[in-house]
């Protein structure tokens, strides 16, 4: 199947350009940066758009793995480098060092990149209706709040820069509360721009739809990306600890207690031309990824047979693949494990932006403290799922109930992200393990060094 990424390295080169401070020479036969953001033509804007989706997954796979092993949800054994058992897990975090800044400038390419696309389509030459430029807006909008969320969790108590429309002006640093309640505005006016625009996303004269990945599938119309935004604002919302707006907005989302746990938008990879393969998947028996032995001895069991999430995103590490031999714990600098991650199949599987699962974790958590009946109602089913038992919390507990929506989110969220977060807001970063004489409990990113200067 064709890729919508063919075009992709015209664009990364033409962002790397715009950071230079080398005279701009520009190529009279390719576009410029300075053509998209003056007189875009609707083929400008549809390759800003179809790149803004690729550029989401540059360092994608670097920012779950240091979120993960911060998390202590697994370690990376792989004898790489020693940071990842070092520093990482020790501390401090080196300012200047990549496991600060690589995912750091990831996530604020894709804003730089969304800020292009919304100047090159205020900007734009074309004929296109005012529904359509609503349509590309709501896109870019809701993609660039996506970022600065994810961001701003890695960050937390350092803040981050909102305004960086212009490099040479840049906003100032907001705390992590005023992020997150303009991540929220952003992704409302987003949702607003979606509304109004056409029935498809740049409906032009050709009847050419702007493309999305096959990721989107399902998600590609301007309705139906407006519930992956309702979507995303929930997930700010309780963080921001508002239940009732993340049940207000779960309501305008896809989330769907009959449908599969897995629906949501995805990344999707490929291995042919600009495409690039999932950075997260780990070849099994050989790359050293593995669980943290706690996810496995944490594990409830229903009648013998362990929590299926166990066995379905790891497994026994078995490099002979002998059954005389079996599988072996590995070890290294102090840590071990003999479980190794295996959440995706293959080096093209897609990646999760936001699934179903989480909305219907999301929903429970937000009952929390005022139907807690319905909380274990929707934990229930996600505990089905896996195998498990109805659960035994009681419902007249509060922090019964937490404690099991919390369980529920480690083990169905594993390695995307989240556990490290989850903790943290909870006041609960106390409860990580601390497996060698000098580890510690890291709460967040440094500012990067450059953003000092």
């Amino acid at each position: 199947m064709k890729t919508i990424y063919n075009r992709i390295l015209v664009l990364s080169v033409l962002i790397a350009l715009s950071s230079c401070t080398l005279d701009d020479i520009e190529n009279p036969n390719a576009p410029t940066v300075t053509s998209f953001e003056q007189g875009a033509s609707q083929q400008d804007l549809r390759l800003l758009t179809t790149g803004l989706e690729a550029v989401m997954r540059n360092d994608l796979g670097f920012h779950y793995q240091t979120v993960s092993i911060l998390g202590r949800e697994y370690n990376d054994l792989t004898q790489v480098d020693p940071r990842y058992t070092g520093e990482i897990l020790i501390g401090p975090l080196d300012n200047n060092g990549f496991l600060t800044t690589r995912a750091y400038a990831a996530w604020y390419k894709i804003v730089q990149t969304a800020n292009l696309l919304i100047t090159a389509v205020d900007n734009s030459s074309t004929a296109l209706s005012a529904q359509a430029l609503d349509g590309y807006k709501g896109y870019a909008r809701t993609l660039k709040a996506y970022a600065l969320m994810m961001v701003a969790n890695r960050q937390f108590s350092n803040g981050i820069r909102i305004d960086v429309n212009d490099p040479d002006d840049l906003g100032d640093f907001v705390s992590y509360d005023n992020a997150l309640a303009e991540i929220r505005t952003m992704l409302n006016t987003a949702n607003t721009e979606l509304t109004n625009a056409a029935s498809a996303f740049d409906p032009g004269e050709d009847e050419f739809d702007f493309a999305l990945s096959s990721g989107f599938a399902g998600f590609d119309t301007p309705s139906t990306f407006a519930e992956f935004n309702r979507a995303i604002a929930a997930r700010v919302a309780i963080y921001q600890d508002l239940k009732g707006e993340a049940l207000s907005l779960l309501a305008d989302s896809f989330m769907d207690e009959t449908a599969g746990l897995n629906v949501g938008p995805a990344h999707v990879f490929g291995l042919t031309g600009n495409d690039i393969a999932n950075p997260l998947f780990y070849v099994p028996n050989q790359q050293r990824y593995m669980a943290h032995p706690s996810f496995e001895a944490d594990a409830e069991s229903n009648g013998g047979t362990i929590d299926s999430r166990v066995t379905s995103k790891t497994s026994l590490f078995d490099p002979e693949d002998d059954p005389d031999l079996g599988p072996i714990t590995v070890t290294f600098d102090g840590l071990s494990g003999d479980r190794q991650v295996t959440l995706y199949s293959s080096n093209t599987a897609p990646v999760s932006i936001i699934r179903n699962e989480e909305l219907l974790l999301i929903y429970a958590e937000a009952n929390i403290g005022t139907n807690n009946a319905e909380a274990i109602r929707v934990l229930d089913i996600i505990r089905a799922a896996a195998g498990l038992g109805g659960s035994t919390a009681n419902p007249a507990v509060d922090a019964e109930v937490e404690d099991e929506m919390l369980t529920q989110r480690r083990y169905s969220l594993f390695g995307e992200g989240h556990r490290w977060i989850d903790l943290r807001r909870y006041d609960r970063l106390s409860e990580l393990p601390l497996d060698r004489t000098g580890d510690t409990r890291i709460s967040e990113f440094p500012t990067p060094f450059a953003e000092n200067e």
